[in-house]
């Protein structure tokens, strides 16, 4: 029997969904097959492909599994550089007994897949420190957000910090730079989002229907002329690219995000990194934690090509 617990990154999607990201090669008739006979368990119980799994549950697999892909589940430390180990241990903003905190790199994912040959997951052995456990993953940031990232240094942590994040107990601060600026300078966006498969890539948009609740408020900081804007972005829920979908549809994509924003996130004839231009500033839980993390070089370069303070 293999057991795997579901992480974050994989919170609140279908069970089929579960294992069609993890066992590519499982066709969707042997997955209800095993289903029927108990041989695939949520929580030690029957299942149905249709539930929806969250951080923490169980998925118990007592059968064969056709071309599984550990790389996805287990974490390859294998490869963990010198240079990787130094990247992560500057990287960290603060450190206690429970809680590491990173300033994420935009460009590292969180944890892997398919693409993905580098991500935190796979390089948290660097931050054992006197620890004789590895950390844990507890939230995400997207591939391409930079920014203040938690990690539990024990199941105990883990599971509080999980129980923070659920309860909406965190209080979470981005900056960004974004195109154009919005006529309602500080205000709340109340759009429920869903998740959209384009092939084999995963796409979030505005749902009225089947959506689910996620509500982000914004504060203009700065303008810059006619063409960008230095906003604070706050999310009240945490949904996959709530933010950049938000802005996106109030007509102000975040700065490069081709993937929404398509060709209007881009700015001709100005020397600006293409990278993405989304900061996870300040990571707040009350009582226990206040880290702000610096900005990431391509827009610390973008703020003082701009004239733009990051005190």
């Amino acid at each position: 029997m293999t057991k795997h617990t579901v992480t974050d990154a994989d919170h609140d999607i279908r069970l089929d969904r579960w294992f069609k990201r993890h066992y590519p090669a499982l066709t969707h008739g042997l997955l209800e097959k095993a289903l029927r006979k108990g041989e695939i368990r949520l929580d030690s119980k029957k299942a149905k492909a249709s539930d929806r799994i969250a951080t923490g549950r169980v998925i118990d697999i007592r059968c064969q599994m056709p071309d599984a892909d550990p790389k996805k589940l287990t974490p390859d430390t294998r490869n963990l550089t010198n240079e990787d180990a130094r990247m992560m241990q500057e990287a960290v903003l603060y450190k206690d007994a429970d809680i590491i905190v990173l300033n994420k790199p935009s460009g590292l994912a969180v944890q892997g897949g398919s693409g993905i040959s580098k991500s935190v997951d796979s390089l948290l052995d660097a931050l054992r420190f006197e620890a004789t456990g590895r950390p844990k993953l507890v939230h995400r940031l997207d591939r391409d957000t930079s920014g203040a990232l938690i990690l539990a240094r024990s199941a105990k942590a883990a599971t509080r910090l999980m129980h923070a994040f659920a309860k909406k107990e965190t209080e979470k601060t981005y900056w960004a730079l974004i195109k154009g600026v919005p006529e309602i300078r500080q205000g709340k966006i109340d759009l429920p989002l869903a998740k959209q498969e384009e092939g084999d890539k995963e796409k979030v948009a505005i749902n009225e229907e089947d959506g689910k609740n996620a509500v982000t408020y914004y504060r203009v900081l700065d303008r810059l002329s006619s063409t960008l804007a230095w906003v604070e972005l706050m999310p009240v829920t945490g949904r996959t690219h709530q933010l950049r979908v938000h802005m996106a549809s109030i007509g102000h994509p975040i700065l490069n995000d081709g993937k929404y924003g398509g060709r209007e996130a881009f700015i001709d004839g100005m020397e600006f990194s293409r990278k993405l231009h989304l900061h996870a500033r300040r990571i707040v839980i009350p009582g226990l934690i206040d880290v702000t993390a610096p900005l990431p070089e391509h827009m610390k370069n973008s703020w003082a090509m701009l004239g733009l303070s990051d005190i």
